[in-house]
């Protein structure tokens, strides 16, 4: 099996790049979000048109990782990505200048495919410089880098849009393009082994995950990171009429709320490195998958009973937060399953958990009712279903 250079403390600088790449992705959408109702006036079309801009935008994530993954295992890590930031600054290019909404839509899809790139071969840079718990640490890590996306891009997105409108807003994703593929081509040694490449020729895309999906590990840690990040998905979907209109937050305070939940996560993740110290990723994931189950069910019977918001809330709080605990050491053991296909576990790993994503999403909308009961079964659910994947699937025999 291929094996990774020994344990080693990364540099900052290294981390920032790496974040940088992470957290593509999460800015692309988030810096864009402030623009949308401008965006809907200009073409004088509806906020449902404008909102297929971020539908497509998550389509092309998917699919996208899916095609880069095994690429970046066949071509190298540095050329997949400065590939993907070429289409990423031609694709925010064609965005600014779209002259109606169904070509911004295009455009929009065209940009998810070129960030993405960065972010699945990010997940295979790491496990080819990184062993199995030094990934996972690294994969806390980022989290704090990712974190500051959705805290800062949208205010920083809205400022740009009224300045100088929101056309601006694909101008700044250009030169956010050129900036990584420069970091890129100037700072990023190559990490792909000859070993990776001569098993990337050996197959075709088809085949490799074909080999791949045989694996009942490989599986049981894909479901427990996309059944968890599910938990997410749900609670963006959902979350903003039930904060506002059913519990009665003014909407600076759900800006509140929602910050309060990304440090939740971002808090657990940063435990997950402290603990990793003296637990392995998959000691941690036996008990965490169990105590995550434990808090979706609570979180299920206290919505069946009407309970409190005070009670509500803090269940909410802790079933969120298990993601931090969990994905980093999902991500980790999914890539140390099979080391010499990293790419093509990554791009399964991110099409998987944004097609899950995106399904919780739209069923977390389809049941809502006016109440927190559809919220806190599809938590549930997923929190159940994670388990259910590490301990019969993916947990060490």
């Amino acid at each position: 099996m291929h094996a990774p250079p020994a344990s080693r403390q990364p540099s900052l600088g290294e981390i920032l790049l790496l974040g940088s790449l992470t957290a593509f992705g999460a800015v692309t959408i988030d810096l864009y979000l402030p623009t949308l109702p401008a965006i809907a006036r200009d073409y004088g079309t509806s906020a449902a048109a404008v909102q297929l801009t971020l539908s497509t935008f998550f389509v092309g994530m998917a699919l996208g990782q899916l095609f880069f993954g095994p690429l970046s295992d066949r071509i190298g890590r540095r050329p997949t990505i400065l590939i993907g930031c070429a289409v990423y600054v031609l694709a925010s290019v064609a965005c600014a200048l779209a002259p109606n909404i169904e070509a911004l839509v295009i455009g929009r899809f065209f940009q998810a495919l070129g960030c993405c790139a960065g972010m699945v071969t990010c997940r295979a840079i790491v496990r080819d410089r990184y062993d199995h718990r030094d990934s996972a640490r690294i994969f806390s890590l980022l989290m704090l880098v990712l974190a500051i996306a959705p805290l800062l891009a949208p205010t920083v997105g809205g400022w740009i849009a009224a300045a100088a409108g929101w056309h601006a807003v694909f101008y700044v994703f250009v030169g956010i393009g050129f900036a990584i593929s420069a970091a890129v081509a100037w700072r990023l040694d190559e990490s792909r082994s000859e070993a990776t490449a001569a098993a990337a020729r050996g197959h075709n895309v088809l085949a490799a995950y074909a080999r791949l999906l045989q694996h009942r590990r490989l599986i049981g840690y894909l479901l427990v990171g996309a059944a968890n990040g599910a938990t997410l998905f749900s609670y963006i979907a959902a979350s903003p009429d039930l904060v506002v209109n059913v519990w009665g937050f003014s909407e600076s305070q759900f800006g509140l709320v929602f910050a309060v939940i990304a440090v939740g996560v971002v808090g657990s993740s940063q435990i997950n490195r402290a603990l990793l110290r003296r637990r392995s990723p998959d000691a941690i994931l036996a008990w965490a998958t169990i105590g995550a189950a434990v808090a979706g069910v609570a979180l299920w019977l206290a919505a069946q009973a009407d309970a409190p918001l005070m009670v509500f809330l803090p269940l909410v709080f802790v079933a969120l937060s298990s993601n931090g605990l969990i994905a980093a050491n999902a991500s980790a053991g999914a890539l140390n399953v099979d080391p010499l296909r990293a790419g093509a576990i990554s791009g399964l790993m991110g099409g998987i958990n944004f097609g899950m994503g995106a399904a919780a999403s739209a069923l977390a909308a389809a049941m809502y009712d006016g109440t927190a009961r559809p919220l806190a079964a599809n938590v549930a659910v997923a929190l159940l279903v994670a388990a259910a994947a590490y301990h019969l699937l993916a947990k060490p025999r």
